[in-house]
């Protein structure tokens, strides 16, 4: 009866009108959304709604959450979504959004805790995922993302990304699969393409993802996604398995999709 009641809501979410405003939001500052045809985009905005709805937003550090900031955060984390089956990331109850670099509070050792290696200090953080909490978020580094695919950085896609990943329990750069044949395919391409990162960038050689990549499996997918989204043509060109694996996985072709934008302006 619950999963009805839901569903009904959702429904009806999904069929409200698109205010004009937010489109204008997500045409400015989304370059991805530029490229989809116009079902996907219809698509993409009902999964907007329901996700505006449903998750809690919360401005900090003197951040004033405002309507372009939530439709633009949405896009990019509802475009993941676009080819899969979910549910609107059930494991995202809230998204946080502070306004610059984060640098999280000192790790400081309990009483009773035993401390077997030295402390990491803390770093910069533009972005994080927590299994059993909610995604940060530096809006900066959002919007420049956004707006700056040729750069294949983008702070959205990449935590959403772990999100997807940990919905089996686990972070360890294998998201939920349809059958046991696209698991094999899948360990046997990231696996190799993994320690292909992780060999480069301890030899220091230039890498076309991001080194950071190769510190776990887990940030392997999080920096391929970003890839794959941002600058899906060169991804294929440099690694089509890759490509062609994570293709399979959100069930989408954003190489496609880029092509016929360069053709249409040639």
């Amino acid at each position: 009866m619950f999963h009805w009641f839901r569903d009904h809501r959702r429904a009806k979410i999904r069929k409200r009108q698109f205010p004009a405003e937010w489109d204008g939001f997500v045409r400015a500052n989304v370059f991805h959304y530029c490229v989809l045809n116009e079902i996907e985009r219809a698509d993409l905005r009902a999964l907007m709604q329901v996700f505006l709805e449903e998750k809690h937003w919360e401005g900090c550090g003197g951040l004033d959450l405002t309507d372009e900031i939530r439709v633009t955060i949405a896009a990019q984390a509802c475009l993941l979504l676009l080819g899969l089956p979910h549910n609107y990331y059930r494991n995202v109850d809230s998204i946080l959004v502070y306004p610059s670099t984060v640098v999280p509070p000192e790790h400081r050792p309990g009483f009773f805790e035993r401390v077997n290696g030295p402390v990491e200090v803390p770093v910069p953080l533009m972005g994080q995922a927590f299994a059993q909490g909610p995604v940060i978020l530096v809006w900066d580094a959002v919007l420049h993302g956004a707006r700056h695919p040729e750069q294949g950085h983008n702070v959205v896609y990449h935590e959403f990304a772990h999100k997807l990943d940990m919905l089996d329990g686990a972070a360890d750069g294998t998201p939920p699969l349809s059958d046991r044949e696209q698991l094999a395919e899948w360990v046997a391409v990231c696996s190799r393409e993994f320690l292909r990162l992780r060999s480069l960038a301890e030899k220091g050689h230039k890498t076309f993802l991001d080194a950071y990549g190769a510190k776990n499996e887990a940030e392997f997918f999080a920096v391929a996604t970003e890839e794959f989204f941002d600058r899906p043509i060169s991804l294929k060109e440099h690694s089509p398995d890759l490509y062609h694996v994570l293709s399979a996985y959100y069930r989408q072709e954003p190489a496609l999709r880029v092509k016929r934008i360069c053709s249409v302006k040639e």
